[in-house]
């Protein structure tokens, strides 16, 4: 049985490459039957769409500003998510408050990266506000989506130390570095779950 994994995002898709490297170094669909299906983003010129291509994984784009609300744009996307017969959609990057309807016709199967070790600092700009609030520990969180921001069950998490003189920038590269190991982990989890 095909385990298919469908990754949208609205960038470089640092950690989608990060995902489909291990999937390919691991050999996840021998392994598990898992594979990435398709990666797909709001933004056609995302730089993740073309790593994917290059990797031989479906791409596909739809422009959100080409849709007349917000539930529109879902269910256009959820047709061609659909389309790839996901047992996993992971968020790497997606740039999008998703509906309800839309969290819910996923639910237990919508997975998102959040850098900072929830439920701390969720939402934006993380980094600086854990500077700000004198954190000596920052991080990122691999959990499930729920319809509230950043508040569905932890799946995994990775710490790094705020080092003294971090910047925003600094502290946002280190973990980084961190993501790209943690959200593998958790993906390779929960395929191995399934």
């Amino acid at each position: 049985m095909k385990r298919n994994i469908v990754i949208l995002i609205s960038g470089g898709g640092s950690n989608m490459a990060a995902i489909v490297r291990t999937a390919q170094q691991e050999n996840w669909e021998q392994r598990y039957g898992a594979r990435v299906a398709a990666v797909l983003s709001n933004q056609a010129d995302a730089a993740g769409l073309l790593l994917a291509r290059e990797q031989g994984i479906a791409t596909g784009a739809l422009d959100h500003r080409a849709f007349a609300s917000r539930e529109a744009f879902d269910a256009a996307l959820a047709a061609t998510i659909d389309r790839h017969q996901p047992a996993l959609v992971l968020l790497a990057g997606f740039m999008r408050i998703l509906t309800p309807d839309f969290v819910a016709r996923y639910a237990g199967r919508l997975i998102n990266i959040h850098p900072s070790l929830l439920p701390a600092f969720t939402g934006l700009h993380t980094h600086q506000r854990a500077i700000d609030a004198g954190c000596r520990f920052a991080g990122a969180t691999v959990h499930q989506v729920t319809t509230a921001l950043d508040a569905g069950p932890i799946l995994d998490q990775a710490v790094v130390p705020v080092l003294p003189g971090d910047t925003a920038q600094t502290l946002a590269a280190r973990v980084l570095s961190q993501e790209h190991l943690l959200y593998p982990r958790a993906v390779r989890a929960l395929v191995r779950a399934l």
